[in-house]
């Protein structure tokens, strides 16, 4: 789901760095409120892990990649303003050394795959965590489904708007020349099918495993 460079025109990627920014101000101003050591410990632990399940990326067409992501598990067990920082700071790490993701595309991978997964799981959780424990397996699940396919659909929707924003005097695409008609069922397809199916397992998992050893996390 990285957005290289040269995917993105500057209509798209300046919005988004500057929404990003301001969330990560929010962010930094909430965390530094109510986080305790133990909870930004916890936050190094989760961003590393996703950091490690991020680099196993299938390619997929119109320049970005499939993978499970881990801000869904993040965001229940640390609230959705550590889950957004921790893989912020992740995307920034795998741009810069790797260059796994634009340094343009930062402001909208991180928007994407750090805000929008983070914010929707957490959400959809929340709908789930003061019903039975089945309700909350299921909760969990759907919060780690629903928020990468959120996140792809994003990514979609911002490179299949490029042909549209972007164009030259000939009329030619300027950066991501694959419209909305592809852009949408190549994110889509395989996140619907199997990426999100393995995003909402890997979530159900890590919430079992905190519920059984560290329950007071998920209250």
């Amino acid at each position: 789901m990285h957005i290289p460079d040269g995917y993105l025109g500057p209509k798209t990627f300046i919005p988004l760095w500057t929404a990003s920014i301001a969330l990560w101000i929010l962010s930094f101003k909430k965390i530094r409120k109510k986080a305790g050591t133990e909870a930004l410990a916890l936050t190094g632990i989760f961003a590393a892990f996703s950091f490690v399940v991020q680099m196993f990326n299938i390619p997929l067409p119109g320049g970005t990649t499939a993978h499970i992501i881990g801000a869904g598990a993040t965001a229940i067990v640390l609230g959705p303003y550590l889950s957004y920082i921790a893989i912020s700071v992740v995307l920034v790490l795998q741009a810069i050394l790797f260059a796994d993701g634009g340094i343009t595309a930062i402001g909208a991978n991180a928007f994407n795959m750090g805000f929008l997964f983070a914010f929707i799981s957490w959400g959809i959780f929340s709908l789930f965590k003061n019903l039975s424990e089945r309700w909350k397996i299921i909760g969990a699940f759907l919060a780690g489904y629903a928020g990468i396919c959120a996140s792809a659909i994003a990514t979609a929707i911002e490179l299949g708007i490029q042909p549209i924003l972007e164009t030259s005097d000939a009329g030619n695409p300027l950066y991501s020349p694959f419209p909305l008609k592809i852009a949408i069922p190549a994110m889509m397809v395989p996140h619907i099918l199997v990426i999100g199916i393995i995003e909402g397992i890997f979530t159900v998992l890590v919430v079992k495993y905190f519920k059984k050893n560290f329950p007071e996390l998920l209250k």
